[in-house]
Order: C-alpha cells, then structure tokens, then sequence
C-alpha cells in the first residue's frame, strides 16, 4: 500500500527552510539539514523540491502569496489613501523587521551578486509586486485629490526605503550591538515623513 504524504508536509518544509536560510544564508544551507528539520528522509524532501533553488523561490513566493492581502487590499475602491499608506507602513515594517521575515532582504543584499538568478527571482517577485502596489496607492491618492505627487514610482520606492532599512538595522545591527531599533516608533516617523511629504506636493 504506497505512503501517504501528510497534508501539511509541504508548510513544514517552508517553515524549515525558512530556519535553515536565516540561520546560514543561502550557500551554507543543505538539503539534508532541512529535511532533518522536518524529520523526512533527504530522497522525501527532493520528491517536493529538487533543489535548494526550488525551494527558496517556493518560500518567497509563499511569503507574498500570504503576506500581501494583510498589508493592502486588491481594491483601493472609495478607502482614503493616507490611512491604507500609514497601515502598510506599519504593518509592513513590523512583518519585514521580524525574524522570520528579515532574513530575506539579509539573505539577498548579502548573498545576491554571488546567485543572481535567486536575486532576480527576489526582485521579480517580490519587489516589484510590494512596490507596484504602493505606486497604486499613491496613484489612488493623487486621483482623490489626497496626495500630490510627480512621480508615483520614485515615491514608491522611498516608502519601501524606510521599511528595508528598519529590517537591515533589526537582524543585522542590532545583533552586532547597535542600538535598538523600536520599530513602532519608525514607522510611526517613516509614515509621517512620506505622508507630510505627499500632502505638501512638489514645491511645498
């Protein structure tokens, strides 16, 4: 009678892995070590995945499958933008400061130009969808006469600029004894800056 593959193996596998590239970055993690994490044979972990790259693309792309309908809906409708910008803000710089976020960003600001391909994938995948959906936002703030703003798509990346810096300092400073980060009150400051800016206009 053929095994049965329980249901949540494949969320396990992500979870371990997810362990495994924030405790060694992307090069010193091994199949092996992951598959131990979820108490499956090797050979089992690579009926899932066939290698290590498979298995990071399947974690970040899970991570935006499940982490973008919190931060923002897919409709803006009526909904002031000010208040869906400074909730994405805060809620954004909570879940990228975490631990078991962080190690992204870590992992390809300190491993990219060795696996540009995993770079890439992080960039296409990723950033390009957390960036268009801000420039959404602004654009849906400009429309209703709430922002006013040249270029939506530099404004984008300024709001994502802040948020970045605050995971970097929280798993890579801190650590090495900078000094901590409260990271309410960042994004509390990052919100404000990019919402005063907006407001004001060019000029202003």
């Amino acid at each position: 009678m053929p095994r049965v593959t329980p249901p949540d193996r494949r969320d396990r596998i992500l979870d371990a892995a997810r362990e495994e590239f924030a405790t060694r970055g992307f090069a010193a993690a091994r199949m092996e070590d992951v598959a131990k994490r979820v108490g499956i044979s090797r050979a089992a972990l690579y009926l899932s995945f066939d290698s290590k790259e498979a298995l990071f693309r399947e974690l970040v792309s899970a991570v935006i499958t499940d982490i973008m309908p919190t931060l923002l809906p897919s409709d803006y409708g009526t909904l002031p933008a000010p208040a869906l910008l400074r909730g994405f803000v805060k809620n954004a710089m909570k879940r990228m400061a975490s631990p078991e976020m962080a190690f992204l960003p870590r992992l390809i600001v300190g491993e990219g130009r060795n696996f540009p391909e995993l770079a890439r994938f992080y960039h296409e995948t990723a950033m390009i969808c957390v960036l268009g959906a801000v420039e959404r936002l602004i654009i849906h703030g400009v429309e209703r006469g709430e922002f006013a703003c040249a270029d939506p798509k530099m404004a984008a990346r300024s709001v994502a600029g802040g948020i970045i810096f605050a995971a970097l300092w929280r798993n890579v400073f801190e650590p090495v004894g900078a000094e901590p980060l409260d990271i309410d009150w960042m994004a509390e400051s990052h919100a404000g800056l990019i919402l005063g800016g907006l407001r004001k206009g060019e000029g202003a």
